[in-house]
């Protein structure tokens, strides 16, 4: 019988320098995309696809992140005194219920298969998640809860994929592709960074995966891959030819939020969409363009 998707991991452990000096004491993850930070909407998508277990993986300067999904006592009694129950439903909202969260410490930054090995022993004999809140996902049905309607169905490893210019494949782990049905592609092999010439595809993943706890035993050996960073693609590509493995082209348009005009994009199209501010922002938007185009 296969087991329910019930445990994710989040990786945040990067010292975001791409966005440096707003990441010098701030976590890049708590980067605000209109009014909620990165890793809010990573933790609301998870949860949305029944996900009950939050693993934080963190570094040094990330208490932040623990405090943001934690109560705020002097907040909320202000908030409460004030009687701005809008603003208080918002913050403990954001709060996980008791025993849903843990934290994991990883004390060097050494590449994202090293982040996700670090959560090994909470993670156990179980399929688990990982996310990584750079990539963020517009749709109308969550990218990971259209994942777990897929994982339900097929099982084994779905990561979610699209395609990519050619010149940006050494951006990304990119698929050997077999067999395509639909949205769902085979996965018969996984390349770390390719060169453009090198690329089997263009079909490259992006930072959502469902993952068989197998992984763990190629991550075991710790070897250094591209950049010199253990790569949760290496393992991955071990995987491939001994069991079930799939790419999923999610319905959805992607951001990457570890670029700053990714991150700007981001903005722009949640304010658009956001019922407050949405008509205030198109006018700017507007306006804007109008400039660009005299």
């Amino acid at each position: 019988m296969r087991k329910p998707l019930r445990k994710a991991i989040f990786p945040v452990g990067g010292l975001g320098t791409r966005f440096l000096p707003a990441t010098k004491a701030m976590p890049k993850e708590m980067l605000p995309v209109v009014d909620k930070p990165l890793i809010q909407y990573a933790v609301e998508e998870a949860r949305a696809a029944g996900i009950e277990e939050l693993i934080f993986v963190t570094g040094r300067g990330k208490t932040a992140i623990e405090d943001h999904f934690d109560y705020s006592y002097e907040l909320q009694d202000t908030l409460e005194h004030r009687a701005k129950q809008e603003e208080m439903d918002l913050v403990s909202n954001v709060v996980p219920p008791p025993g849903q969260v843990a934290y994991i410490r990883q004390q060097e930054p050494r590449g994202l298969g090293h982040a996700v090995w670090c959560a090994r022993h909470l993670i156990g004999n179980d399929p688990f998640a990982v996310l990584l809140a750079d990539d963020l996902v517009q749709a109308g049905t969550p990218c990971l809860k259209q994942m777990v309607e897929v994982y339900n169905e097929v099982g084994g490893n779905v990561v979610a994929v699209m395609d990519v210019p050619r010149e940006h494949t050494n951006r990304y782990g990119v698929l050997k592709v077999g067999k395509e049905s639909g949205r769902l592609v085979e996965v018969e092999g996984l390349v770390e960074k390719p060169k453009p010439a090198e690329a089997p595809s263009t079909l490259s993943i992006i930072g959502r995966y469902i993952l068989q706890p197998a992984v763990f035993e190629h991550l075991d050996a710790q070897k250094p891959g591209a950049g010199g960073e253990i790569q949760l693609t290496d393992a991955l590509a071990k995987m491939t030819g001994r069991g079930r493995f799939h790419g999923y082209r999610f319905e959805g348009k992607r951001f990457d939020c570890g670029d700053k005009a990714g991150f700007i994009e981001a903005n722009i199209a949640f304010a658009l969409e956001h019922p407050a501010i949405g008509k205030s922002v198109r006018d700017i938007v507007l306006a804007y363009a109008k400039q660009i185009k005299s």
